[in-house]
C-alpha cells in the first residue's frame, strides 16, 4: 500500500460509507490475478475485502458461484456486501491459514482427505444451477501455448525449428484429447494448497473459486496432488489417486471406467496443466513483473519430465525438455 493508491482510498471510502468507520485495514494476501485482497477488523471482528478493477476483472461470476457452491454445501466466503460498479467485495474472513503453510507428513492424509471430500461434493453435485463455460479444446490448447510463447520463448530465448514446433502441437493435441474423453464436471480451476484455508469445522475453507469451469473429472485432483507449490512422492500420490477413483466409482462420477484409465487420465492432466502453469508463471515474470512465482517453475516442469518420460506418446516432448531446458 502507498500514498498513491488510489484504489485504496476508494475502497476505505466505500467502507465508511456502508457503517463501517472505525476500521484497521492491511493487506491479507496476494494474488495472481488483478485482485487484492485486504483484511479488515470492526467491532472486534474479522473481514475481508476484495479489490476487484472492473476494467480487468469481472467480480460476478465470484459472487454467482459463491451462492452456487454454498448450496451444494461447500465451505466459501459469503459475500455480505458488494458494488459491482466500483469492483468491492465484503467478505467472511477464513483466516490466514492456508494449507501450504501447514502441511506435512503427519497432517497430510487428514487435511488431503477434507480436501477429496470437499471435491467429491462439486463433483457429484453436477448441476450447480448456475452457467459454468466449457473447459473445451480451444481453451487447452491455449493454456499449452503459454509454455511456447513465455517459458520457451520469452524466458529461455529458444528459436523453435518447423520440427519442434510439429512436436508440441502434436503433444498438445494428444494431450487436449486426453482431456476431453474424459467425464464432465464442474471444475474449480485452481484447487490448490494457496487456495485451501485449514479450518476447525468444515474443512476446507475454499478460495479463487470465480474461473469454474465445466472440464475434466481429473483436472482439480492433479492441482491437489500434484500441486506446483509443493509435491509429495510419486507412489504416495497414486495411492491417493487410486482412492478418489474408488470414491468416485462408489459416488456415480465414475462408471465403466478402469482405475488404469483413470490413472492415465490424471497423469495426462497433469502435464496439460503443468504445461499452462509453467507458462503462466513466466507471464507473471515479464508482464506483470511478479517474479517471485519463477521459483515454482523447476517443480512444474519437474512434474512435465516425470510424467512424459512414462508415456510414449510424449517421448518427443521429453527429450526437448530435458534437452533444451536446465533449472
Amino acid at each position: 500500500m502507498t500514498n498513491n493508491d488510489v484504489r485504496l482510498k476508494q475502497l476505505e471510502d466505500w467502507l465508511r460509507q456502508s457503517g463501517k468507520k472505525d476500521y484497521e485495514i492491511r493487506p491479507a494476501s496476494d494474488d495472481a490475478s488483478f485482485r487484492r485482497y485486504f483484511r479488515i477488523s470492526h467491532n472486534n471482528k474479522s473481514f475481508i475485502v476484495m479489490d476487484a478493477p472492473p476494467d480487468k476483472e469481472d467480480s460476478r461470476p465470484f459472487v454467482g458461484l459463491a451462492r452456487a457452491f454454498l448450496k451444494v454445501g461447500l465451505n466459501v466466503p459469503q459475500v455480505l456486501e458488494q458494488d459491482q460498479e466500483q469492483g468491492f467485495l465484503l467478505l467472511t474472513d477464513f483466516g490466514d491459514r492456508q494449507y501450504l503453510d501447514v502441511l506435512n507428513d503427519e497432517n497430510v492424509g487428514r487435511l488431503y482427505g477434507d480436501a477429496m471430500g470437499a471435491l467429491l461434493v462439486l463433483q457429484v453435485c453436477g448441476d450447480l444451477h448456475y452457467p459454468l463455460p466449457s473447459y473445451d479444446e480451444k481453451c487447452l490448447m491455449a493454456e499449452m501455448k503459454l509454455f511456447r510463447d513465455w517459458l520457451l520463448v520469452r524466458h529461455h530465448g529458444i528459436e523453435l525449428s518447423r520440427a519442434e514446433q510439429d512436436m508440441l502441437d502434436n503433444a498438445f493435441t494428444f494431450l487436449c484429447r486426453s482431456a476431453v474423453e474424459q467425464p464432465q464436471v464442474p471444475v474449480h480451476r485452481d484447487y490448490h494448497s494457496r487456495n485451501l484455508m485449514v479450518l476447525e469445522s468444515h474443512n476446507p475453507g475454499i478460495l479463487d473459486f470465480q474461473d469454474a469451469v465445466t472440464g475434466p473429472v481429473t483436472y482439480d485432483l492433479v492441482s491437489l496432488l500434484r500441486d506446483c507449490y509443493i509435491e509429495w512422492p510419486r507412489k504416495q500420490t497414486e495411492e491417493w489417486v487410486t482412492g478418489y477413483y474408488d470414491l468416485a466409482m462408489q459416488s456415480g462420477i465414475l462408471r465403466e471406467q478402469t482405475e488404469r484409465q483413470f490413472i492415465r487420465w490424471f497423469d495426462l492432466m497433469g502435464v496439460q496443466r503443468h504445461l499452462k502453469a509453467a507458462g503462466i508463471f513466466a507471464r507473471l515474470n515479464y508482464r506483470d513483473n511478479k517474479p517471485g512465482y519463477m521459483r515454482d517453475v523447476p517443480r512444474t516442469v519437474g512434474y512435465i519430465i516425470d510424467v512424459s518420460g512414462r508415456y510414449p506418446e510424449l517421448e518427443g516432448l521429453h527429450r526437448f525438455i530435458t534437452g533444451k531446458l536446465d533449472f
